[in-house]
């Protein structure tokens, strides 16, 4: 743990206007399609439903986002960092998606299935340069922690109907 930059990271953290987090957004968004929280501190914010590995039910989460290809039409693939913060342990929706990879996602007022898979590799290196630059106190979380902190892409499953939706 610790920069190897002279503290560079930790100084160029910036904190977050908490006003809104946790339920309280996630009950926002979801009553407002995203009207409210979808731009959450400059960056934008879905909500992820995942299935509890313990309880069987569902949890929501609202993460910052990245969209990694498409051309913006909603046919990308969506990338959250599953930091916490720089806590020492995986977020509990990161170890629901784990054990249950079929989560569903809200964008605005749009919900869709989607797979979960962790980033690897220069996947994974590339995809998290692309979210530090959205939010870079990741590189602060990072700083934080010995653990290393998963990327996670969401990748849209196809509809019956071939729409996506």
């Amino acid at each position: 743990m610790g920069t190897t930059d002279g503290g560079r990271d930790e100084a160029a953290y910036r904190a977050p206007d908490l006003a809104l987090v946790g339920a309280e957004h996630v009950r926002r968004y979801r009553e407002t399609g995203g009207d409210v929280g979808y731009v959450w501190n400059g960056v934008t914010a879905l909500l992820l439903t995942t299935i509890g590995r313990v309880s069987g039910e569902p949890r929501t989460s609202a993460l910052i986002f990245g969209d990694d290809g498409g051309d913006g039409d909603g046919e990308g693939r969506y990338v959250v960092i599953a930091s916490q913060g720089g806590a020492p342990t995986h977020p509990q929706w990161y170890r629901n998606l784990v054990a249950r990879p079929l989560v569903e996602v809200q964008i605005k007022g749009e919900c869709f299935a989607a797979v979960a898979r962790t980033a690897e590799g220069a996947e994974r290196e590339r995809l998290w340069t692309l979210m530090a630059g959205l939010w870079p106190n990741y590189e602060a979380y990072r700083e934080r922690t010995d653990r290393v902190i998963p990327v996670v892409v969401l990748e849209r499953v196809a509809s019956e109907g071939g729409d996506g939706s």
